[in-house]
């Protein structure tokens, strides 16, 4: 995996009127760094990663990085090449954290969606609808080829406790979904507005045990959130508070575990923007 050149120069501005504006704040910037078209043999396609280089990776070259793995890689960052709508501006939150010192820096590896994104981020078949679960090909992508060509490629912290997963909606289940698969793997979970029930709540006999690993998990949803989805009534702030309480009978204590219920949350990437510095506080600090 070659580090290819920088998508834009440090600190630049977007151009007056773009829909990434909104998250433009002076602070010192790191890079974003595209990669099309790579591999996915696990899945028999490829993909597009896009990888951000905190401002620190360079001034600080004796350094070694923590690493978040983040879903729909094109909703995740401030870029002009990321999506035309809102974004979660997830490298503007991680620099003012840095910069506030309530985080370190970290890495965020951010893997676009595509068009069978209910497919890719479902680990089970959901009996409500036609989709055919691909989550488990997914996670091992992550696992088996994304992850090690990333600590080959940058100076990374490669153990589990320095190792996250993120993602919103069905990005959230999937999140989860890798914590209880390779808790060896990811030592942090970030899931926000979790479609928890996806797939027959199989995510709750899945997780049927404390992991007996260093774990740091942060849920959130908006107390009255709902969705339909392709036909699948989701009640988010419910369905999220019972996987926690799931979680709490199963051992996991209060420094391990955090559960946000956002009272005006709703289901979209603004929510998830403004609600993402305080979980970036909690789950990577």
């Amino acid at each position: 995996m070659v580090r290819p050149s920088p998508v834009h120069p440090r600190g630049q501005r977007f151009p007056a009127g773009h829909p990434l504006q909104v998250c433009w704040h002076p602070v010192p910037m790191g890079h974003v760094h595209i990669v099309r078209d790579f591999p996915s043999p696990q899945e028999g396609f490829a993909r597009t990663v896009r990888v951000y280089t905190p401002h620190a990776y360079d001034a600080m070259p004796g350094h070694r990085f923590p690493v978040l793995y983040m879903h729909d890689g094109q909703n995740v960052f401030a870029h002009p090449e990321s999506a035309l709508f809102e974004t979660w501006c997830a490298n503007l939150a991680l620099e003012h954290g840095v910069g506030e010192g309530s985080l370190e820096p970290w890495l965020i590896v951010a893997v676009d969606s595509g068009v069978g994104r209910v497919h890719d981020y479902s680990p089970w078949n959901e009996p409500r609808s036609p989709m055919h679960a691909r989550g488990e090909a997914y996670g091992r992508f992550l696992v088996e080829h994304l992850k090690p060509l990333v600590d080959r490629t940058y100076r990374t912290r490669p153990e589990p406790q320095w190792t996250g997963a993120m993602g919103s909606s069905l990005g959230g289940l999937i999140s989860l979904y890798l914590g209880c698969r390779y808790p060896e793997v990811f030592g942090r979970i970030g899931a926000l507005s979790p479609t928890v029930t996806w797939g027959a709540n199989q995510l709750f006999g899945a997780w049927s045990a404390h992991s007996r690993r260093w774990t740091r998990i942060y849920l959130d949803a908006g107390a009255h959130e709902y969705t339909d989805a392709s036909g699948v009534p989701v009640y988010y702030g419910e369905s999220t508070r019972a996987f926690y309480e799931h979680l709490k009978h199963l051992g996991y204590a209060d420094h391990e575990l955090a559960l946000v219920l956002d009272p005006h949350g709703g289901h979209h990437e603004r929510d998830w923007q403004r609600r993402l510095p305080s979980a970036m506080r909690w789950l990577l600090g």
